[in-house]
């Protein structure tokens, strides 16, 4: 009845540190649930958040479970590190087969479950307010990609008290995630895991590009947009052609493994090579769906606190769309080392080369944006100015791995994994946290604690340094990738560097928190309800914080960049509309988490094979879709009076705001209205 679970094969007594790791996520789990039932939120959580279609809100949890996961992926990051420190000719303190599964669990969570779900909370969040939508197009969808994504990551917690996970490594490569090798559950997790990941991000990406193609204020044409909408729009694109391939793979897998199917085994009349290109070829445009969103952000952050226009604007909006293309063209660098041919090296090395010009391009606006401007070195500005220092050597390092001889020489070494955590620490995760610095009042209504801030980034900053410098020497010395015990005294002072910058990693994790909860103490000495506390640009400034669920009393008319800012200039920005109307919001539904419910249930059942489980789970999927088919009433009205009152009660509040100069910016005194002459 049970499958292949049993007592022996589920409890994780193989290795103390994992029994000790299982049990705090029960007792956390436990504790949540007694948290909810004893202040009795089980129904607002419910009703107001799980089953919510509001953008906004579907935004804020994709942060937290990227922050959630997030906590997970650095403590195992520092236990690797760790382990590194102390096994100079000593085996340390994990076991081989654990020291596998945490490499694994690491940079599958960071890429699918902590990157992915961070960068579509912000967009979510952040791009229908920028263009002046009430929506994304489709928030049904939206919920849906969120439980779908939520489920993967409920069994990626679920595999580490039940169960082990794969050994095979983020990318999952057979034949060693093949059934002969690996008879386990751990690849099978890994599967559904990251399948139900990748079919959430494709739906996510229809959603937006179909959302900025159709949703945009009357008068904001493409090339009025603000650069995060850019970059938004050509990450959806991404999505849309990149994940299809990580699916086709997972599921040649599957069959590989639950049906005696011979994909990827050579001697069965497979080919290992298929599994690699399909991988690669949505593995490297994910690359650069993880960066571009960061370097939206980065661009909102370098114009609005320099008060100045974004430089070269058409030369940053050709160059995202550059990076784009060419990101489809060079995944075969992956696999340098392979055997398919000098020729066929040269091309895509060259390929590889080229995809920095376009980057740089954007470098050097971002440094002309500043020049001259009036810079305010708020804690967005430093992690966008510690991302281009970082940022630029993760940039050359690639530069260097793009040549096949070079590559050759440090493939498989600790360089790659300093040269590709260059590019997401400082890009992406660095861009992240910039964002929510950034736009955490407008969702609020108030602002984070400054100097917790500042703390937040000089830890990270500090700890990436430490941590991953010392990877390019190791690399240079030839310590290998998942090495879990090393016998060259000369790679020891580095692996012990190494460790102090994971410390110093796992502090800034904690300051994270730290910041969140003071923040959170001191909210009503940094509340900002007129809405605009940087003296913003675009237009989601433009209403109060946090915002009402239909955004927008009346729909703005675009007629350039940087609407809001024009408007402040010219005193139009807070005018009263000559009428209001009715307006429409889609009602909560329950078939987001239905469906998240379902893949969990679905998931599981597929990996211990307890089949009614798993044909419970699809009948509860397929339940759910039918049964919405037949609700008509899908939305409601929120009357023009019930707009008007709302709107006009924080023009009034408005009116009795003083305005902060810039001197004030994190003053109390700043409430969210910003000097119309742009100080």
């Amino acid at each position: 009845m049970f499958g292949r679970l049993t007592v022996q094969a589920a409890l994780p007594f193989y290795s103390a540190i994992a029994t000790a790791a299982a049990s705090i996520v029960v007792v956390g789990a436990l504790a949540v649930v007694v948290l909810l039932t004893k202040f009795r939120l089980w129904r607002p959580l419910w009703s107001e958040w799980l089953t919510s279609l509001d953008h906004k809100r579907i935004g804020i949890m994709y942060v937290v479970l990227a922050l959630v996961m997030l906590s997970r992926a650095v403590v195992e990051a520092v236990m690797m590190r760790a382990q590194q420190a102390v096994s100079y000719d000593s085996p340390g303190y994990l076991p081989a087969d654990h020291f596998a599964q945490l490499f694994t669990t690491h940079g599958t969570i960071m890429i699918f479950f902590m990157a992915m779900p961070f960068l579509t909370g912000i967009i979510n969040y952040a791009m229908p307010l920028q263009i002046g939508a009430r929506d994304v197009s489709f928030p049904l969808l939206n919920s849906v990609s969120l439980g779908l994504t939520a489920a993967g990551a409920a069994l990626m917690m679920i595999s580490l008290c039940i169960g082990r996970f794969s050994t095979g490594g983020w990318s999952g490569y057979p034949p060693f995630t093949e059934l002969a090798f690996s008879p386990d559950v751990g690849p099978d997790y890994w599967i559904w895991a990251v399948t139900l990941s990748s079919i959430g991000s494709t739906l996510t990406g229809i959603n937006f590009a179909v959302t900025i193609y159709k949703e945009r204020a009357p008068g904001m044409h493409l090339f009025r947009m603000p650069l995060f909408c850019w970059t938004a729009l050509c990450t959806s694109i991404l999505m849309i052609f990149a994940m299809p391939p990580l699916t086709v793979a997972t599921a040649l897998l599957a069959l590989d493994r639950y049906a005696g199917a011979h994909f990827f085994t050579n001697g069965g009349g497979g080919d290992v090579m298929n599994y690699i290109n399909l991988f690669w070829l949505f593995g490297h445009p994910e690359v650069y769906i993880l960066i571009l969103p960061a370097f939206g952000v980065y661009s909102e952050v370098f114009s609005t606190f320099s008060a100045k226009a974004l430089y070269g604007y058409r030369s940053l909006v050709y160059a995202t769309m550059a990076i784009a293309v060419l990101s489809f063209t060079v995944w075969l660098h992956h696999f340098f080392t392979m055997g398919q041919g000098a020729n066929v090296n040269a091309v895509f090395g060259i390929a590889t080369m080229l995809i920095g010009i376009p980057t740089g391009v954007k470098i050097y606006d971002w440094l002309l944006t500043m020049f001259r401007g009036r810079i305010r070195f708020a804690v967005p500005l430093l992690f966008a100015l510690g991302f281009i220092l970082m940022f630029a050597i993760g940039g050359m390092t690639g530069i260097i791995l793009a040549n096949p001889g070079i590559d050759y020489q440090v493939h498989n070494t600790v360089f790659l994994v300093a040269h590709f955590h260059n590019v997401l620490i400082p890009g992406l995760l660095f861009g992240m946290l910039a964002a929510v610095q950034y736009w955490f009042p407008k969702a609020f209504g108030f602002r984070l604690n400054e100097k917790w801030g500042r703390t937040v980034f000089v830890l990270w900053t500090a700890g990436f340094l430490f941590a991953f410098m010392p990877l390019y020497a190791l690399g240079l010395l030839g310590l290998p990738r998942r090495t879990v015990e090393y016998f060259q005294g000369a790679y020891r002072p580095w692996t012990l560097i190494a460790a102090f910058g994971a410390l110093l990693l796992l502090l800034g994790l904690f300051a994270v928190g730290a910041w969140l909860f003071v923040s959170v103490r001191q909210r009503d000495d940094n509340r900002v309800p007129a809405g605009d506390p940087w003296n913003g640009r675009t237009l989601e400034w433009s209403m109060s914080a946090p915002p009402p669920e239909y955004n927008f009393a009346v729909r703005p008319r675009v007629t350039g960049r940087d609407q809001f800012m024009r408007d402040k200039l010219g005193g139009m920005a807070y005018l009263r509309p000559d009428e209001y109307e009715d307006i429409e919001i889609p009602l909560g539904s329950a078939v987001g988490p239905l469906l998240g419910i379902a893949g969990i249930l679905c998931g599981f059942g597929l990996t211990w094979h307890i089949w009614w489980m798993a044909a419970g789970g699809l009948l509860l999927s397929i339940g759910t879709v039918i049964a919405r088919s037949f609700v008509r009433e899908t939305t409601r009205i929120v009357p023009a009076g019930e707009v008007r009152l709302q709107h006009e009660a924080w023009l009034g509040r408005l009116a009795m705001e003083r305005p902060a100069s810039r001197d004030q910016e994190i003053a109390p005194s700043n409430r969210g209205l910003a000097l119309a002459d742009g100080s």
